[in-house]
């Protein structure tokens, strides 16, 4: 059994990957599934599309590696964070459909609770602020909001999970309700100090313990299923930034992960002792191997490959993204503009999701180029921000000797990358292996299994493929990262709930 297969549930898809013992790849298959947008705001999920797709992907991708369940050593699960679902124990019919990560109904909620003055405990348990971007207070609007559903919870008759969870309990034919140590933080229910629910926590956001997962370690034995042909384990679990973080092999403290998507998610691993950010940075788990909690600071990016989405479908001075660096390489160097992609607001460090976008700097002379130079300088300054904002809230963190580790579509434009390493002024690593975030699923699946070592030997298999080194002056940088601050400060200055 030297195969070892990643469920990897994304946002908008759902992808399955065979690694074989080496690492290497045998065989993917993705599958997009609908998205729907009942509300302004509101964003949802089928439970059953999520569960056709990854079950459609899985026996598609054993078929393209010409492996069948014996051939497979274990399975690992890496999920979109944060979105809910709330399912019959029984039936295993979901009582609404998914409430995704991005949905914002819950608003008003949230700002209630921090005019309370509740967010100073919330934070302190968890590591993070008061959002509707975490599982909470969606549980809670589903239990209001479905007639029954709260009485029905508090039975025990209905079960509550991240999509991990979900998927999970029906891999196993509702054998097993658990989770993992990283997507039980992201919940806000979780207390990050003694990995247990927190009854506080649980009792201020009305939700039942009675609906709550059992949390186990990110590798560990979740069970097994018998749906792929034969009898497989499943043997890791860790959300999608988590599982990157581990699938860039970042185990040692003050090593950094940067994902580059739609968003962008930076991890800096600060060991066994949180760290809370005076920043507004998360503090979360990173993973949790041999009952031992490892933790991250965590720093989000609303707008990172959808600024070159905009380039392309907003503006439609791009017919594909790898236009966009040969394009900003064109850029007239006596220009200096900003974009400030505050699309839907900006995230850390400053989480600010009223603000909206804006350009600097315009002159007749602005073109194609410019705006294309602007919106791939807009990411690497985002990550710049929040660089500085790790840095100020864990001085363990030296500029001399921090290296940040890249993924995601975006990182496949050297000059985005190059230019991300002169604003950082710090080297820039792109793995051989793209896929990091399957990959670090199917690690903690096979570290179970016994088909990946430990930890510090299986960092040893990591490899680079390019090294970005910064070469910009320091006056320019200087320059550069006055104006962006300038820019910011300009958006800031405009949010419309400030009088």
């Amino acid at each position: 059994m030297s195969f070892v297969m990643a469920i990897d549930q994304g946002t908008t898809s759902s992808r399955a990957m065979i690694f074989r013992a080496d690492i290497s790849i045998a065989a993917s298959a993705q599958q997009e599934f609908p998205q729907h947008f009942p509300a302004s705001g509101w964003v949802e999920h089928e439970p059953e599309d999520i569960w056709t797709s990854t079950l459609a992907v899985c026996r598609e991708a054993m078929k393209k590696a010409d492996v069948t369940a014996k051939d497979v050593a274990a399975i690992g699960i890496t999920n979109q964070r944060e979105t809910v679902v709330v399912w019959d124990r029984v039936t295993g019919q979901a009582v609404h459909r998914a409430i995704v990560w991005q949905d914002r109904r819950t608003a008003e909620i949230c700002a209630q609770m921090k005019a309370d003055g509740r967010e100073p405990l919330i934070t302190q348990k968890t590591g993070l602020i008061i959002d509707p971007y975490f599982s909470g207070t969606k549980v809670a609007w589903i239990l209001d909001h479905v007639p029954g559903a709260r009485d029905r919870a508090e039975r025990g008759e209905l079960l509550f999970g991240t999509v991990d969870c979900y998927l999970l309990w029906r891999l196993t034919a509702g054998k097993v309700h658990a989770t993992d140590a990283t997507n039980a933080s992201r919940t806000q229910l979780f207390n990050i100090h003694t990995g247990e629910w927190d009854d506080e926590l649980l009792k201020l956001l009305r939700v039942p313990k009675a609906m709550l997962p059992r949390v186990q370690d990110s590798s560990s034995d979740f069970g097994s299923t018998d749906l792929f042909g034969g009898t497989i384990i499943i043997g890791g679990i860790a959300g999608d930034q988590q599982a990157a973080t581990i699938g860039q092999a970042c185990f040692a403290p003050g090593m950094i992960k940067s994902t580059y998507g739609t968003g962008c998610f930076a991890l800096l691993n600060t060991g066994t002792t949180p760290v809370q950010s005076k920043n507004k940075l998360l503090t979360t788990v990173a993973y949790q191997l041999n009952g031992v909690r490892t933790y991250a600071l965590e720093g989000s990016i609303f707008v990172a490959g959808s600024a070159v989405q905009w380039l392309r479908d907003g503006l439609g001075i791009i017919k594909s993204a790898a236009e966009s660096g040969p394009l900003a390489d064109q850029n007239d160097s006596s220009q200096s503009v900003y974009l400030v992609p505050a699309f839907v607001g900006l995230g850390a460090p400053y989480w600010n999701p009223d603000v909206r976008g804006a350009l600097f700097g315009l002159t007749r002379n602005t073109g194609p180029a410019e705006l294309a130079h602007a919106a791939l300088e807009s990411v690497c300054y985002q990550t710049r921000d929040l660089y500085a904002a790790m840095r100020a809230d864990w001085p363990d963190v030296s500029a001399a000797t921090v290296v940040l580790r890249v993924d995601g579509g975006m990182t496949a434009s050297d000059w985005t990358m190059q230019r991300l390493a002169d604003l950082l002024n710090a080297p820039v690593d792109r793995p051989m292996i793209q896929e990091t975030t399957a990959l670090g699923a199917a690690y903690l699946a096979g570290l179970t299994a016994g088909v990946f070592p430990e930890p510090a030997k299986f960092a040893d298999n990591w490899r680079l493929e390019h090294r970005f080194r910064p070469v910009m002056s320091e006056a320019t940088r200087s320059r550069k990262l006055k104006g962006w601050a300038q820019a910011v400060k300009g958006v800031l200055a405009s949010d419309p709930g400030k009088d």
